[in-house]
């Protein structure tokens, strides 16, 4: 039974990463910074602390991010006019195309199948994969706020 579990989480990771593999291939941009640009889309003016918060990563890893799409110029910061210390995200012309040629979702296949379970089964899930990691004897805990594109 072991094997088939193990089995399993290969067939979600080849998964993840093929698809990021495809988000890379078709739009040139890696699936963390994809999901950046997205949620920027969606709430225009956004700033990093409440942009980390919705990828569910820590706020530095954020910023990297961020500052690799402002190199790139998909991605433009302005101060805020209500708050100069504080700086709003928006999209070059350049990202909207970007967003028109990637695979979706944009989030990534493993969020949006979790998000598709119910909750009961999301928290049989959590203590399942608790019981799991309990079992490791070497953890990454750093990773915790990391993308999966990123791993």
């Amino acid at each position: 039974m072991a094997f088939a579990v193990l089995k399993q989480f290969r067939l979600i990771y080849g998964s993840v990463k093929q698809h990021f593999r495809e988000i890379e291939q078709s739009c040139g941009v890696s699936g963390s910074q994809l999901w950046l640009l997205h949620e920027i889309a969606r709430t225009p003016g956004v700033g990093v602390s409440e942009l980390a918060g919705r990828l569910s990563i820590h706020q530095s890893t954020c910023s990297q991010l961020v500052d690799k799409l402002e190199t790139r110029g998909l991605v433009n910061k302005r101060r805020k006019p209500e708050d100069q210390r504080r700086v709003g995200l928006q999209l070059s012309d350049g990202a909207r195309d970007v967003l028109q040629a990637a695979p979706g979702p944009a989030e990534g296949i493993l969020p949006e199948a979790l998000q598709g379970l119910s909750e009961e089964e999301l928290l049989h899930l959590q203590a399942g994969l608790a019981s799991v990691i309990g079992q490791l004897k070497t953890r990454d805990e750093r990773s915790v706020d990391k993308p999966l594109a990123d791993l």
